[in-house]
């Protein structure tokens, strides 16, 4: 490359480039010329496209999470206002999470034939109208009804954003920009407790799903910007090869330790509403919501889960310290006091994050060409798990006492840390 030369006349001082003149075809660029600017601008409009579309995405997830688990802290009040019983009402919950379990056999069909943006932009209007259903709605089985029918509508989202994140990352950012979903994710399921609890102490229960319909109707307006348009590809679960992974007594091990641990997870963040009722803590909904804080340590321990497995052995290692440190966080909510259960809710996500965060991973590594009947399966059973612990550890909750609930959930968890002795010594 040859710089230096200078042009004089007509008071012109830009600096002559002469790229590599034994290459032809190379222009002759003019340094800080007009030449230069609109490529340049065209960089820089493409740089704040792709950052613009990135966080109307996570926008979106975030909106998702906050869809599915706004009913939670509002719970008492929803049974006292349909006059419902505790365990009828937290169908609210389960109903959402069951079509998550069956999802990827569900839509199988549907998003091998839409795009990303397609889908994505279709079911935000859905989701949005639903919401204004419920703010409206003035029986118990219609809200449920519309609650299954939110649980149907999430799923497609959350496959088309996945699919739009992963065909529009650039290459070798797909990790970190699947990192951030995540975290995206788990904010949202905190916003969408902690909002729905303000809102529903100031201005009653109802607008708080109104504010969500407007705030999902603002995001679908902005996906229209999305300019990009992958197509879906979604691998159907064929049966035989669905036989084939369960029968690797490793995998069905790790998929149950899963079922185990979000099914008490999501137990005891459903029930723990009414637990606060029953102790007469004078809680209202913004009280209980802000007991959730804790789920943000979902974000700090997915971060850091890979550093603690370099540190002390192994993934299966560290999801064995997650569900001792879940199993021990149980011990937070024995007694009564508020203060207590609240330093136990960041104790009992840290133990649980530590086993999400690392078992796909694991899952992945050992899969091979079966990778995405092995997903599939993991999201099948991880959502089976939260919808049974949902509701059925209730009967035991309210015919038995908390204290036997509580004890059921610790014999879950110790059944899922017995599985992963076993894989820690097979050597998996």
């Amino acid at each position: 490359m040859v710089r230096g030369t200078r042009c004089h006349g007509m008071g012109d001082h830009r600096q002559l480039s002469f790229a590599n003149q034994e290459k032809p075809g190379l222009a002759v660029q003019w340094r800080d010329s007009p030449i230069a600017l609109p490529a340049a601008l065209r960089l820089r409009q493409e740089l704040f496209l792709h950052i613009s579309h990135l966080l109307i995405v996570q926008y979106c997830a975030i909106l998702v999470f906050s869809s599915l688990y706004a009913p939670q802290p509002l719970l008492p009040v929803l049974a006292e206002a349909f006059a419902v019983s505790e365990a009828k009402a937290s169908l609210l919950i389960t109903v959402a999470l069951l079509p998550l379990a069956i999802a990827p056999v569900a839509y199988g069909f549907l998003l091998q034939r839409l795009s990303a943006r397609r889908l994505l932009i279709g079911a935000t209007w859905l989701l949005a109208v639903t919401q204004v259903a419920v703010y409206l709605v003035t029986s118990f089985e219609l809200l449920l009804a519309l609650r299954l029918a939110q649980g149907l509508i999430i799923p497609a989202m959350l496959t088309s954003l996945m699919t739009y994140l992963a065909a529009s990352a650039a290459p070798g950012q797909i990790a970190r920009v699947m990192a951030i979903y995540i975290a995206a994710s788990v904010l949202g399921g905190f916003l969408g407790r902690m909002i729905s609890g303000l809102i529903s102490t100031q201005f009653g229960w109802r607008w708080s799903f109104l504010f969500l319909a407007v705030a999902i109707a603002l995001c679908a307006l902005l996906l229209q910007r999305l300019k990009a348009d992958p197509p879906v590809s979604f691998q159907r679960l064929d049966p035989r090869t669905i036989l084939q992974v369960l029968r690797q007594p490793s995998f069905l091990r790790l998929y149950l330790v899963v079922f185990c641990a979000f099914g008490a997870f999501a137990s005891l963040l459903n029930f723990l509403p009414f637990r606060l009722m029953e102790l007469g803590t004078g809680l209202n909904e913004t009280g209980i919501a802000f007991m959730y804080a804790g789920y943000l340590m979902g974000v700090v321990t997915s971060l850091l889960s890979l550093r603690i497995a370099d540190h002390i052995g192994g993934t299966v290692n560290t999801m064995l310290l997650g569900s001792a440190v879940f199993l021990a966080a149980l011990l937070f909510f024995t007694g009564s006091q508020v203060w207590v259960m609240f330093v136990g809710m960041f104790v009992l996500c840290a133990g649980m994050f530590l086993i999400h965060s690392l078992a796909p991973g694991v899952l992945n590594q050992a899969s091979g060409e079966q990778r995405g009947v092995v997903n599939g399966l993991y999201i099948a059973f991880y959502y089976a798990g939260g919808t049974t612990g949902s509701f059925l550890p209730g009967f035991l909750y309210h015919g038995l006492g908390w204290h036997v609930y509580l004890g059921a959930l610790a014999m879950t968890l110790c059944f899922g840390g017995w599985l992963l002795w076993t894989l820690r010594r097979s050597g998996f």
